[in-house]
Order: structure tokens, then C-alpha cells, then sequence
């Protein structure tokens, strides 16, 4: 039985307080203003408004979204359930329920691709080149988009609703086009509790939208165009045990909300690798227990990994990179089997799927945390 958790990011002694630096900062330029997230009950949110409630999910049984690349990277149709093959912790889970999309088979709930330009930890000249290749990417085929397309803006001072999920690409890049970004003004000039700010400004917005997608029926996925956060781990950042408690509640809380909330997420951005490109894949091992985990455990990359989505490498061909992430809505399979029981807490679980035919790879969640059966939630 999995748990839900509250995430309480202001509990980390390291990280300072948000309310003050969004109390002394304003935006820089620009027009866009911020709105809250979610937005208030008494306004039409613009990626919460669905026909119906997410259906409860079965008591005890975990569902998988799984893409299926060939030697190419394009992800394959045609599949059977005896092709898939799932290990729980290395060991083969049985199969209870399949469904293969793709073509003519879609979902009953489309696929939702989510849109978060990143201008709080991007400088001005990379979110102008993000707003121009996500401008491409909207008008391919005429702006026949294949999925409905949500966008978001995270600036300095929160998150704000740029458009209502759409499958009108020029309608969307005509509202992008007559939107100006905003300069991020916690710059990395002000050292590492500028790091800090972004760090948790950032993991505040991700928290703030899972939470509302959680609401929503159908599979999303999140696309974030722009570097993500800082990385906040290294040989002189050290944490106190009740910061590693506090931030471990914190990495089984989101990881848990994000499959939940159906979603898995996309890291894109503009520019070329660097020595920092890959230092994210020394944390992509799931974390067992407190005593393991590190703020980089809550990198973008990593959860993208972790999620079942993708860390793409820094591309100048950005409308390209954003096109391969959406493209997972196209053809992918659901794959539904019951855990094991757990034995203690925030028992973590490795997860791999393996299809049976040549030069095939399955790309999925890599794991996730159980609870004893009869634990109440926080």
C-alpha cells in the first residue's frame, strides 16, 4: 500500500526560506505576470479542468506506462503481453493487466504533454532560444499538434499559466509570441544561496503542478526546457541527520506523487555538453534509507530517469529535442501486476522491464516505495 506525503521543503536547514526572497525580488522585464499554482478554486485553472475525476486506482496493484525503442530510438507498436517480461526487485511479477497504444489505439484520456519554460535558472539568451525552438516545435505540421499541449513560465516570483492545454499549435506559439520571458534574478552571482533559492523555488513549482495533475485523469508528460536546478551536492555540502530524514521523506513523497499523478518528466535544454552534463547519473540509483540520500537525489535528471522519461543531452536543435520527448505519447504500453508485501516503511522497490524480441529496449519507471499493509497516511 503506497502512501501519500506531504512534501515539507522548507524543513531542510540548508536550504533558506522562499518567503523572504519572494518578498524582496520583482520581475525583471517583460510582461508576463505570475499566477498561482494551483490556481484558485474560484478561477477556470487552465491544465486542471478535465470532463470527469481520475478513476481510483485498484487497492494494492501498480501500473506501468512502458516505451518501446527500437536500435533507432523511434518507439514501437505491435506488441503482445507475452512479449514483456517485469522484475520486482529482480523478481518476475506476473502480468494481471495490458494494454498496448499506438495508431488507431489510443487511450480513453489523451496524453497530456506539459510545456515548463525554466527562466528562473536560465539566463536571458537561453530562454529566448528555448521560446523560438518551442515556437517550432508548435507550428510542425501546419500546428496540428498530436497530443493537447499545455505551457507554464517559472520565473523569480512562482509559476505562471501561460496557456490551457490545446492541440492548436499556432494558436499556442501566436499566445508565446505575444508573451515576453522574465530575467531570472536570482542569479548565480549571489553564490551558493542563490543556488539554494533556485533549488527550492524550482522543487516548490515541480511539487505544485504534480500535486494538481494528481487530480487529472490520463497520462502527462512534462516536458522541462531549461538546465533545472542546482545540483546542491558535492564534498563541501554536508547535512545534519534530521535534514537527511526530512530530506529523504521528501524523495519517497515526489517520486510517489509522480506516479500517482501518472506523469513522467523530460530535461531539454539549449547548448552543448559540459563537465557537468552527466554528473546527475551518479545518482540515479534508488535511495533505501536516509543514510544514503543526498540533494542531488532530487536533480531534474534524475527524477526525469526515475520517472520513465528522458535527460536528454544540451542540443541546439532544441524544437527536435522537445519533438523525441512528445513522441513518447505516441505508441507505448500499460502493464499492471501486484507487489509484493512490503516489510517495513518507505520499502524500496527496483524495477525493470524486459521485452523479448531483438534490439528492443523498454524504458519505464526504474522503481518505487511501498508501505506495510494497514499504514495510515501521514
Amino acid at each position: 500500500m503506497r502512501r501519500w506525503c506531504g512534501i515539507a521543503w522548507l524543513a531542510l536547514g540548508f536550504l533558506t526560506g522562499l518567503a523572504g526572497a519572494q518578498q524582496t525580488s520583482a520581475p525583471v522585464g517583460g510582461d508576463i505576470q505570475p499566477q498561482p499554482w494551483p490556481p484558485p478554486p474560484d478561477q477556470a485553472p487552465a491544465l486542471a479542468v478535465r470532463p470527469a475525476p481520475a478513476p481510483p486506482a485498484e487497492p494494492g496493484r501498480f501500473e506501468l506506462d512502458v516505451v518501446v525503442t527500437d536500435k533507432a530510438g523511434k518507439p514501437v507498436s505491435g506488441l503482445e503481453e507475452s512479449d514483456f517480461t517485469v522484475l520486482d526487485n529482480n523478481r518476475p511479477a506476473k502480468i494481471v493487466a495490458f494494454h498496448a497504444y499506438g495508431g488507431a489505439a489510443q487511450p480513453e484520456q489523451p496524453v497530456q504533454v506539459i510545456l515548463v519554460v525554466d527562466a528562473a535558472n536560465e539566463g536571458f539568451d537561453n530562454v529566448s532560444n528555448a521560446r523560438y525552438a518551442i515556437d517550432q516545435f508548435l507550428r510542425r505540421d501546419g500546428g496540428r499538434l498530436a497530443q493537447p499541449v499545455g505551457i507554464l513560465w517559472l520565473m523569480d516570483n512562482g509559476l505562471k499559466v501561460q496557456s490551457q492545454p490545446s492541440m492548436d499549435g499556432n494558436g499556442l506559439a501566436a499566445q508565446l509570441d505575444a508573451n515576453a520571458g522574465s530575467l531570472r534574478e536570482i542569479g548565480r552571482s549571489t553564490g551558493f544561496f542563490g543556488a539554494e533559492e533556485r533549488y527550492q523555488l524550482s522543487l516548490q513549482a515541480l511539487d505544485r503542478i504534480v500535486e494538481s495533475e494528481t487530480k487529472v485523469p490520463g497520462r502527462k508528460l512534462l516536458i522541462w526546457v531549461g538546465p533545472g536546478w542546482p545540483l546542491l551536492s558535492g564534498p563541501n555540502i554536508t547535512i545534519s541527520w534530521k535534514e537527511q530524514q526530512q530530506l529523504f521523506h521528501n524523495v519517497v513523497s515526489l517520486n510517489t506523487r509522480l506516479e500517482e499523478a501518472d506523469m513522467s518528466l523530460y530535461s531539454v535544454t539549449h547548448g552543448i555538453p559540459d563537465t557537468y552534463t552527466y554528473m546527475y547519473e551518479g545518482y540515479l540509483k534508488g535511495v533505501k534509507k536516509a543514510q544514503q540520500v543526498n540533494p542531488g537525489d532530487l536533480d531534474l535528471k534524475v527524477l526525469a530517469v526515475q520517472s520513465g522519461g528522458r535527460a536528454m543531452i544540451p542540443s541546439n536543435d532544441l524544437a527536435s529535442e522537445i519533438a523525441d520527448c512528445a513522441a513518447d505519447a505516441e505508441a507505448f504500453y500499460t502493464l499492471r501486476f501486484d507487489p509484493p508485501p512490503a516489510d517495513g516503511p518507505d520499502e524500496y522497490h527496483e524495477l525493470k522491464v524486459h521485452v523479448d524480441k531483438p534490439h528492443l529496449t523498454a524504458r519505464t519507471r526504474t522503481g518505487y516505495y511501498d508501505e506495510p499493509a494497514g499504514v495510515a497516511a501521514p
